[in-house]
C-alpha cells in the first residue's frame, strides 16, 4: 500500500478588504497536498460578530447557501464531491418557515480537487453565497492557489469598454439610503404549529375509522379494571398515550438522520417530479383501500410478537400493547399517515414539520385513552360501532383522491406539461366532490357500505356542505370568475396558468415592468412612485404575498393606481440577448458574467441594496430617492400601511 505524503504549504493569502458592516468576511486561504494529483483547498472566513454566513446545505428557498465552483471556464481540475465544512448551527427562520444552516464568528471550508492535467501549477475557485444579519449581502469571490508554493502574480482583471458600460448602467445614484440599514420587519405563520395542527386533526380522523374507533372503551376498560386500584389504572392508560405518541414522534426520526447526512436532501427529493408523481400514485393506491376494495395491512407476525410481548407486564407491556394498537390499525391510519408525510416532505420544513406532524397525529390518537380512564363515565357517551366508521373511510377516500391531484399539479407545473391548467384542476375537484356528495346521499355505493337505503340526518347535512363547497368551487373554472377561491390559496395552480389568455403575464393581472429602465422611464413620464419588486420565479413567499396580500382591494388599488410597479426575476434563466451579454468587475477585482436575466437583475439588487434575498420590496421616487425602509414578506396591514408612506410623499 502506497503511502501518501501530506505536504502543508505554509503560505496563507489574505484578502485585504477591511471586515465592515459592509463587507462582514475576511478570508484567509491555504493548500494541503494529499498526493501528486490531490490537493485541498482551505478556506477560514471571520465573520462579524452577530451575521450569519450560511452553510452550503441551507434549504432552498431560503437564505443562499454556499457554492463553490471552478472560476475559469476551462479548468484543468475537478472537485470531489462536496466540501467538508467546519461546526455549523441551526435555527427555525420565521421568514422562510424552515430551519437554516449557518456559520458564526468562523467558518472553515475544505474542498478536495483532483487534477486533469498534472502540470498545472495554479488553481482559482469561486465561492458564492450570502451572509446575513438585518439585511443580506451576496458573498462572490474568486480565490486563486499556488500548488507549488510559489508566490502568485497578480494579473490586472480588465473588462471590455462594452462591459465597463453596461456594468455602470446597473448601478443607480439613490438617495436617503440610510433607510437601507433600517431592519425590514417580516412576519409569517409558524409553519411548525400549522403542521401540528394539521397532524392533530388527522389523527382526530384516524379516531373515528373501523381499525381504532372499537379499540377505545376496550383498552380503557382493561387498564381500570385489570389494575389494583383506580389510581394505578389511570397512570396506566395515560402512560399508554404517552408510548403512542412517542412511536409517531419516533417514526419521524430517520428522516433527521436523511437531513444530517446532507440538509439539503429532502427538499431536493421534494421537487423532483418524479417524487410529486409517486406520491400522486400512492395516494391513489391509499384512496381505494379506503373505498374497500382492498386492505393494506402490516404482515399479521408482526402484530402476533408484539401483542406476545405485551404480556410481559409493567411499562414494558404498555410499551408494546401501544406498538400492538400501532400497528394492528395500520390499515385505516396508514393512508392518513402516508397524507402527513407527502405534505411535510414537499413543504419547506422537511424533517422538523414532520415531526410536528406525527406529535399532533400521535398526541390526537392517544389523548382519549388518557381522558376515558380518568373520566370514565364518559365511556357511556360514545357512540356503538356500526356503518358510520365505514362511511368515514370512503368520505377519507375522497380527500385523498382530492389531495393526490395536487402532487400531480406539482410535477405538471415544474416540467410545463400543460395538462392541469387552473381550471382543469379545479374541474377535477368538482368531479370528485361530486363523487362524494352522490355518495352521501347513498346514489353511490361501495363494497363494505350496509344495503340500507335510508339516509341519516348527518349524512344529509354534509352532503349539503359538500354541495356548498361545489358551488364555491364551479366559478373558478370560468374566465371571468363572479369570486376568487381564496380560501384555497396556494392549492390549485397560479392564476396565470391558464386555459383562457390572461390580459397581462404580471401578478393578479397588475400592470407592471420587467426592466426597471422602462419602469422608471414611465414613473418619470407619469410622475409617479415606484414599487420595485425583486422576486423569483421558484419563491414560495414571493407567490405568498401577491395571492394574500396584494389580492386585499386596498392594497391591489394603491398599487395599480398609485404605483409603477417594477417585477424583477432574480432567478429568470433566459438568456439576454449576446449584446447585452457582460463582465461585471466588482469592488474586490473579481469578474462576474452576466449572461441571464436573473444575473442581471441579482448583480442589480446586491450593487444597489447590498442584499439578495426575495421577496424585497423598495419604494423610489422617479429621481431615485428612497421613500421608506424596504419590506418584506409582511402581513397586510403593515404592507397597506408601508404603501401609504410612499404616496404621502
Amino acid at each position: 500500500m502506497k503511502k501518501l505524503i501530506v505536504l502543508l504549504i505554509s503560505f496563507s493569502t489574505v484578502v485585504l478588504n477591511a471586515q465592515t458592516e459592509t463587507n462582514p468576511v475576511i478570508w484567509k486561504t491555504s493548500i494541503e497536498k494529499i498526493s501528486e494529483t490531490e490537493y485541498d483547498l482551505i478556506f477560514k472566513a471571520t465573520i462579524l460578530s452577530q451575521w450569519h454566513l450560511y452553510s452550503q446545505y441551507n434549504p432552498e428557498d431560503a437564505s443562499l447557501p454556499l457554492t463553490i465552483s471552478p472560476a475559469d471556464e476551462h479548468p484543468e481540475f475537478t472537485l470531489i464531491g462536496k466540501a467538508r465544512e467546519s461546526k455549523t448551527y441551526k435555527e427555525y427562520s420565521d421568514t422562510w418557515e424552515k430551519e437554516e444552516l449557518f456559520f458564526k464568528d468562523t467558518a472553515t471550508i475544505i474542498q478536495r480537487i483532483q487534477l486533469t492535467d498534472p502540470a498545472i501549477s495554479v488553481v482559482k475557485l469561486n465561492i458564492s453565497g450570502q451572509v446575513c444579519k438585518k439585511v443580506c449581502i451576496q458573498v462572490n469571490e474568486d480565490f486563486t492557489f499556488s500548488l507549488d508554493g510559489k508566490a502568485i502574480r497578480d494579473i490586472p482583471v480588465s473588462i471590455s469598454e462594452k462591459s465597463a458600460k453596461l456594468s455602470n448602467q446597473l448601478k443607480l445614484d439613490l438617495k436617503n439610503t440610510q433607510l437601507l440599514k433600517e431592519e425590514a420587519n417580516t412576519t409569517s405563520k409558524d409553519g411548525l404549529l400549522n403542521l401540528f395542527v394539521l397532524g392533530f386533526l388527522g389523527g382526530l380522523l384516524a379516531l373515528l375509522t373501523p381499525c381504532v374507533f372499537p379499540m377505545i372503551p376496550l383498552t380503557v376498560s382493561f387498564f381500570t379494571k385489570q389494575s389494583k386500584n383506580k389510581a394505578k389504572g389511570i397512570s396506566n392508560a395515560i402512560l399508554y398515550g404517552f408510548f403512542i405518541t412517542l412511536i409517531y414522534i419516533l417514526l419521524s426520526l430517520p428522516f433527521h438522520f436523511l437531513e444530517n447526512i446532507d440538509p439539503q436532501i429532502l427538499n431536493t427529493i421534494s421537487t423532483n417530479v418524479w417524487l410529486n408523481i409517486f406520491f400522486f400514485a400512492i395516494l391513489v393506491f391509499f384512496a381505494f383501500s379506503f373505498f374497500g376494495y382492498y386492505e393494506i395491512a402490516l404482515p399479521g407476525s408482526w402484530g402476533d410478537k408484539m401483542d406476545s410481548a405485551a404480556g410481559i407486564g409493567g411499562i414494558i407491556g404498555i410499551f408494546f400493547m401501544a406498538i400492538t394498537l400501532a400497528i394492528v390499525s395500520f390499515s385505516c391510519t396508514g393512508p392518513i399517515l402516508g397524507s402527513l408525510l407527502a405534505g411535510s416532505l414537499t413543504s419547506d420544513g422537511g424533517a422538523m414539520q414532520l415531526s410536528a406532524g406525527m406529535t399532533g397525529f400521535g398526541l390526537a390518537l392517544a389523548l382519549p385513552f388518557g381522558l376515558f380512564a380518568l373520566f370514565p363515565g364518559w365511556l357511556h357517551s360514545l357512540p356503538k360501532s356500526g356503518g358510520w366508521l365505514n362511511t368515514i373511510k370512503v368520505v377519507l377516500g375522497f380527500l385523498e383522491l382530492v389531495f393526490a391531484f395536487k402532487f400531480l399539479s406539482n410535477a405538471d407545473l415544474v416540467v410545463h406539461w400543460g395538462l392541469l391548467k387552473r381550471e382543469v384542476f379545479i374541474g377535477i375537484w368538482i368531479v370528485l366532490f361530486i363523487g362524494l356528495a352522490l355518495y352521501l346521499f347513498k346514489k353511490i355505493t361501495f363494497p363494505h357500505d350496509s344495503p340500507d337505503k335510508k339516509v341519516s340526518f348527518s349524512r344529509i347535512s354534509f352532503g349539503l356542505l359538500v354541495i356548498s363547497f361545489i358551488v364555491y368551487l364551479i366559478p373558478g373554472t370560468f374566465k371571468n370568475p363572479a369570486w376568487e377561491l381564496n380560501l384555497l390559496s396556494g392549492f390549485p395552480p397560479p392564476q396565470f396558468y391558464s386555459i383562457y389568455q390572461q390580459k397581462s403575464e404580471c401578478p393578479l393581472g397588475l400592470n407592471c415592468y420587467k426592466d426597471f429602465d422602462e419602469g422608471l422611464a414611465e414613473a418619470k413620464r407619469t410622475n409617479k412612485p415606484i414599487l420595485l419588486d425583486f422576486t423569483g420565479w421558484a419563491c414560495v413567499n414571493c407567490r405568498r404575498m401577491e395571492e394574500n396580500v396584494w389580492s386585499d382591494p386596498a392594497i391591489y388599488n394603491s398599487i395599480n393606481s398609485a404605483y409603477i410597479l417594477i417585477s424583477l426575476y432574480v432567478d429568470d434563466r433566459k438568456e439576454l440577448p449576446k449584446n447585452e451579454q457582460f463582465d461585471f468587475l466588482r469592488n474586490n477585482g473579481t469578474l462576474k458574467k452576466i449572461k441571464t436575466i436573473g444575473d442581471k437583475w441579482a448583480t442589480f439588487q446586491a450593487v444597489n441594496f447590498q442584499t439578495a434575498s426575495q421577496p424585497y420590496y423598495v419604494l423610489l421616487s422617479p429621481d431615485l430617492e428612497i421613500l421608506a425602509p424596504p419590506k418584506q414578506y409582511t402581513n397586510k396591514n403593515d404592507y397597506y400601511n408601508w404603501l401609504q408612506k410612499g404616496i404621502r410623499k
